[in-house]
């Protein structure tokens, strides 16, 4: 059983996602901290205080509170929205840095040599239709393998 679980763990997928895994947890602290520190303030800035976690609504107890940390003290039971408007925006600005990102990598690792679809586009044909079965065939066939039958030039 030992031999077999060294087996499982120096495989090469195990190893893939362990260095995945370490570099995905460096990876989450420069997005956080991007979110965090610069995108947020500017946030802030633009509309105001983007925290919403103070919002709540007082489901059941007896008294009133300003604040969430107040109606935890009083042992109110509270519906805490704001604090899921917060997570809903902090998820869409992970998102959207993420996206951005990984396209910023995607056009590093292209080089810039990747081909426009119009050049695309411009490569020779390799291959025709033959006319009598339709098969297709390679462009510098003078007769069609399927059916044998002469093609003009």
């Amino acid at each position: 059983m030992i031999k077999e679980f060294k087996k499982f763990i120096m495989r090469g997928n195990m190893i893939d996602l362990a260095v995945g895994m370490i570099i995905g947890a460096a990876f989450n602290a420069i997005v956080t901290s991007l979110v965090n520190d610069i995108f947020m303030p500017l946030l802030a800035a633009i509309i105001g205080k983007p925290d919403f976690s103070d919002l709540f609504v007082v489901l059941s107890g007896e008294g009133t509170a300003n604040t969430l940390a107040e109606a935890q003290e009083l042992g109110l039971t509270t519906l805490n929205y704001g604090s899921f408007i917060t997570a809903i925006i902090n998820f869409l600005l992970m998102a959207i840095v993420v996206f951005l990102i990984v396209k910023g990598m995607n056009k590093l690792a292209e080089g810039g040599k990747k081909l426009s679809k119009k050049e695309e586009k411009k490569a020779e044909p390799t291959t025709k239709t033959c006319p009598f079965c339709q098969s297709e065939i390679s462009i510098k066939a003078t007769r069609c393998p399927h059916c044998t039958s002469e093609l003009k030039k």
